[in-house]
């Protein structure tokens, strides 16, 4: 394994660089340009923050394109325990996806990606309660990991580090660990370990960049003191792609897509402000980098190099960028030469990169299959094409992972396209294509990863590559391509993929939690997929022995790879409640394959393979519920009606145009997901026909919406208002405040051990103001907090009743914590008593 920085490429450089479901991206003589000119550039800065999203892509774009410095984004988190917009993706998947989201925004606006191994387990409100679940220390290990690996000049830090709760405890924590690195990279005696692969490093300043928001308004921001500050004027435009850099930057922001962070581009003056926290001052204050060697005179022997790329700035052909190449390969040659290690990697990788892009070389291995399993022959099609007048040769072909090399010699005559096919045999024990932090197991606060090299990748790691070695001009310059697979789409056209290496079987338990009410059986659907041609095995479910299962084994045999074929267990709870988990096992040749296999696949990302453990939730559990039919309002996605399914509840997902006094007719009880008056506009105009469904005598169960961004001021038929209130602490104490109201004793008898065990948080976003004929169920707070009161709020309305709940259900229930489907099937059941105007608050 490479380390870190000799696996990173210059963003912008992204001309051989496969992207999602679209053909490569090719630099244009511009782009080309300004990345000769970034190869003059020799200073750094690594941007610091908590989640994907925390970032200010603004300064990002800025530091990379205008100053043309090396820039990354260190997320502490993936940002597994947010909210998803675009689906009903939650906690790891989650994260896979804004990790995408991160790394397609960095490729805009040019800055480098990376991670710590820390968890994002929700929200928290102070940072001891951070710090005390994730591992403090390892994450501060990544911190000092990262700098010592991307050896930045200068940190600048999002959130500030002197201000413990005012802002979500990931973010204070975020900071704090950087101003602890400070002091801490440059000593050997501090996490030693790391010194096999990387030295120690000491930045130079270290910034905090204040906002309006860190000072409540723009007014009072305006009215601050600023006169210590570094002002930096990031409001330019760039004339060679026609764009501001705020432009650029709402582009990268609105890769945020699962968040909601899509963003208008504006044009104009804009000034960003840096704070100075450690570190000495620059004598010109508004010169980031003065005082910092960022030229070429940093590297030993390296003055000759900044005086030839300057000379082939100044003669840079527009209309024939390959006139420089001759001019490239001296700098490639001599940086070759240089003792520096970390600037020698950097720019050896990136002029090379260069000189493919002026030359118009393209290179390419593509597969012709997108799923393959480990010992298992591949066919390449490989494809090597040189489109300037440059003399060059293809001296060999290099397959990895497997080290093979192949003899060529060919010659890449001007605009001849060489095409290769080759057979390669996969190893048997590659590794199967997965999120390299999800492989081990995790702890709620931090990821396992045990290779300390992988600390900080953002991608997953693929290991099946093409190496061309290419002689341009008598010198030998070795091409990485990842191994892709494309197909043309009749509407989309050249489409990519990456290659996945996949299991020979993978299975799925088709429902994620098995709800057993009673001792009755039930028959659960297991899938099984073919990685590969011709498997055949036995199929097996495992659970506890006082679960009975019939049969033991099934037997399986699909002939082609990717048929599936779902088979069925009948499976009997015991007695008494109880939790156990149900696991799917494949056993082929005496071999268990016990992976379910799941596809991330959102136009905005690259397409993404999860590999986790084949296993559901079983269940047996006190639950009582009626027949009621439920009409189901979907939000930003969540797994609810699955899970209502799984009760016994007749679900149907109605459309906002399906919602018609009519169609309503047919149901007991409407529910709206989470979010969906955040989300779903056509709501506004709903309102009436929902208002009097619930006055003919029918329930209505409204789900948590985020404080300030609804579609209507009117979300319930009495006045109510959403606040910032949340309870984060799971296990909190709740008090019932009205204890002999129905809804916590019919038909379920609802105890507090109805709420052990909830996973991530209680709830969030609770309505603070809310009519007197709101009667409030449930309170319960964070440790140093008032009591939260608007947890669970019911209003009787004509004769049905209006519920509002910030409580998790869309996280609990998918969990299959007991006590949340309990609860949620009294408050589906809750009637209203014959006798009128009955006091239900006593």
């Amino acid at each position: 394994m490479q380390k870190i920085p000799a696996k990173i490429l210059l963003l912008f450089l992204i001309s051989v660089s496969v992207s999602f479901a679209q053909q490569p991206q090719k630099l244009n003589s511009v782009e080309i340009y300004n990345q000769i000119k970034k190869l003059n550039f020799l200073g750094s800065v690594l941007y610091l923050a908590a989640h994907p999203d925390d970032e200010n892509t603004r300064l990002i774009s800025y530091l990379a394109n205008d100053m043309n410095a090396r820039t990354g984004y260190l997320s502490l988190t993936r940002g597994d325990g947010g909210q998803n917009l675009i689906g009903p993706q939650l906690r790891e998947l989650l994260g896979v996806i804004r990790t995408q989201e991160l790394i397609e925004a960095r490729k805009i606006d040019g800055g480098e990606q990376f991670f710590s191994r820390a968890n994002d387990f929700g929200f928290s409100k102070n940072p001891d309660e951070t710090l005390e679940i994730w591992d403090k220390d390892k994450v501060l290990a990544d911190v000092v990991w990262t700098i010592r690996n991307f050896q930045p000049d200068i940190i600048i830090n999002r959130f500030d580090h002197r201000s413990p709760g005012t802002t979500h405890g990931h973010h204070t924590s975020s900071a704090m660990l950087s101003v602890e690195s400070f002091k801490l990279t440059n000593d050997p005696k501090v996490y030693p370990e790391q010194l096999k692969y990387v030295k120690p490093w000491q930045v130079k300043r270290q910034f905090f960049n204040p906002s309006w928001w860190f000072y409540g308004s723009q007014e009072k921001f305006d009215a601050a003191n600023k006169s210590k500050f570094t002002k930096l004027e990031t409001g330019v435009y760039y004339t060679g792609i026609g764009k501001s850099n705020q432009e650029i930057a709402a582009l990268s922001r609105s890769r945020h897509q699962s968040q909601g962070f899509g963003s208008t581009g504006v044009r104009g003056l804009e000034t960003e402000y840096l704070e100075l926290i450690n570190g000495d001052t620059p004598k010109d204050r508004d010169q980031l980098f003065d005082g910092i060697d960022t030229s070429w005179n940093r590297v030993k022997n390296g003055k000759p190099i900044g005086e030839l790329i300057s000379t082939i700035i100044a003669k840079y052909n527009f209309s024939n960028p390959s006139a420089s190449i001759p001019d490239l390969i001296k700098v490639y040659t001599m940086i070759e030469s240089l003792e520096d290690d970390h600037w020698k990697k950097l720019k050896s990788e990136a002029v090379k990169n260069i000189i493919a892009s002026a030359s118009g070389l393209y290179l390419e291995a593509v597969a012709n299959e997108q799923e393959v399993t480990p010992g298992s022959s591949l066919k390449l099609s490989l494809e090597a094409i040189n489109r300037c007048t440059i003399d060059m040769q293809l001296t060999s072909i290099t397959t990895l992972p497997d080290q093979k090399t192949i003899v060529q010699n060919s010659v890449l005559k001007n605009n001849n396209d060489e095409k290769i096919n080759l057979e390669i045999k996969l190893p048997e024990n590659l590794e199967y294509t997965q999120p390299y932090w999800l492989k081990e197991k995790a702890t709620v606060g931090m990821y396992t990863v045990s290779n300390q090299e992988q600390i900080g990748i953002a991608d997953i790691i693929r290991q099946v590559k093409v190496v061309f070695n290419v002689k341009i001009n008598g010198v030998e310059f070795p091409f990485e391509r990842t191994v892709v697979y494309k197909y043309n789409d009749g509407v989309k056209g050249e489409m990519y993929n990456f290659l996945d290496i996949v299991p020979e079987v993978t299975t799925s338990i088709l429902e994620r939690v098995l709800i057993f009410r009673d001792t009755k059986s039930k028959m659960v659907p297991v899938k099984v997929r073919a990685g590969k041609d011709n498997v055949s095995g036995n199929l097996q479910l495992e659970l506890p022995k006082n679960w009975i299962i019939s049969p033991k084994q099934i037997p399986f045999v699909l002939s082609k790879k990717g048929n599936e074929q779902t088979f069925y267990f009948e499976v009997t709870p015991p007695v008494n409640p109880e939790e156990s988990t149900l696991k799917s096992v494949a056993v082929v040749d005496g071999k268990r394959f016990d992976k379910d296999e799941t596809i991330i696949d959102f136009n905005h990302i690259t397409k993404q393979m999860v590999l986790k453990p084949a296993e559901s939730k079983a269940i047996r559990i006190d639950l009582k519920t009626n027949g009621d039919a439920i009409a189901y309002i979907m939000g930003a996605g969540d797994e609810v009606p699955e899970s209502l399914a799984q009760m016994g509840y007749k679900v149907t997902i109605l459309k906002p145009e399906e919602i018609t006094p009519e169609r309503l007719d047919s149901f007991n009880v409407v529910i709206t997901g989470v979010r969906a008056y955040n989300t779903v506009n056509a709501l506004a105009n709903k309102q009436n026909i929902l208002f009097n469904f619930v006055k003919s005598g029918k329930n209505m169960i409204v789900q948590y919406n985020t404080y300030g961004k609804t579609v209507t001021n009117q979300l319930a038929p009495y006045p109510l208002k959403i606040s910032n209130d949340r309870v984060t602490e799971e296990n909190a104490k709740v008090t019932f405040l009205a204890p002999n109201h129905p809804i916590l004793n019919t038909p379920n008898k609802i105890s507090t051990k109805d709420f052990e065990g909830w996973k991530q948080e209680q709830g969030l976003y609770y309505p603070n103001e809310y009519d007197d004929a709101f009667t409030p169920i449930l309170s319960s707070h964070d440790k140093g907090e008032s009591a939260k009161k608007g947890a669970l709020l019911v209003a009787p309305y004509g004769k049905g009743y209006y519920i509002y709940t910030g409580l998790s259900f869309f996280r609990e229930l998918p969990e299959g914590v007991a006590g949340a489907y309990r609860l949620l099937s009294n408050m589906i059941s809750l009637k209203q008593p014959i006798e009128a105007n009955q006091d239900l608050k006593q």
